[in-house]
């Protein structure tokens, strides 16, 4: 069987939030697709790790340090990425922060701040620069991770499910856009995933159990099983769709 609409072959791909969890998944299968793969986060450290991963792959990687609430480090980071590559294929918007729960009206200015800035302005930005220098190529593709949160909200997550549900609007808006250069924008929307971001529920004997009742698949994903998900809307074999989100839940908010 010809499965080569699967290929990422001559693509550069960047995820951002690329050291651990999800983003690592989708960037390590993208690179098992073909393609060369650029992580962003804050620790270089940790990327570094990531994409010494990736060139064992026989892949191209470059790890740069950048922090998505401020718009001169993306700034610089896609400079570097562009002295480099010279390109940008695939955008994966996947750099988030949750650094808190309770309900919205106990919820101060300063946690929004930070939680609209990363999850929300961060992908805004990051789209526009990088939608720039897809726009002159005359092809792309965006990919941004939002979540369940951003469709059914949950208590005492209300900040960042709106910060979510924006990502599904940004999607949307920039698929509309951007469909005319040849640019496709899509995204998903994950439940609870195996993730150092999310241990304190699948850890948490008691709430696992009560996330699960209302979960038809009886599990929590593993990040691989995002990055084989990111794949799909990374290559041609989504070529005809676009503005769409994924919801990849196990069908729990059904």
């Amino acid at each position: 069987m010809d499965t080569s609409y699967l290929s990422l072959t001559g693509k550069v791909a960047v995820v951002t939030g690329g050291s651990r969890g999800i983003g690592k998944a989708i960037a390590l299968t993208l690179a098992d697709a073909g393609a060369d793969v650029v992580v962003c986060s804050r620790k270089l450290e940790d990327l570094e790790k990531v994409a010494a991963e990736i060139r064992a792959m026989g892949r191209k990687s470059l790890a740069v340090a950048m922090h998505n609430r401020e718009v001169d480090s993306i700034k610089n980071a896609i400079d570097a990425i562009m002295k480099e590559f010279g390109r940008i294929d695939i955008l994966v918007n996947n750099a988030a922060t949750n650094p808190g729960m309770g309900y919205l009206v106990d919820m101060d200015e300063k946690m929004y701040d930070q939680i609209m800035v990363t999850n929300l302005k961060g992908y805004t930005i990051m789209s526009q620069l990088v939608g720039k220098i897809m726009r002159e190529q005359k092809s792309g593709n965006i990919v941004n991770i939002s979540s369940v949160g951003g469709v059914t909200p949950d208590n005492g997550l209300g900040l960042y499910c709106i910060s979510k549900a924006g990502i599904g609007m940004l999607t949307r808006a920039l698929a509309k856009e951007m469909g005319q250069f040849n640019i496709r924008v899509n995204c998903i929307a994950p439940g609870v995933v195996r993730t150092k971001f999310s241990k304190a529920l699948w850890s948490n004997e008691p709430l696992l159990k009560q996330e699960l009742t209302h979960t038809p698949i009886q599990r929590i994903a593993e990040p691989e099983e995002m990055g084989r998900i990111a794949l799909f809307l990374a290559s041609n074999a989504s070529a005809y769709m676009t503005g769409q989100t994924l919801v990849v839940d196990g069908g729990g908010s059904i």
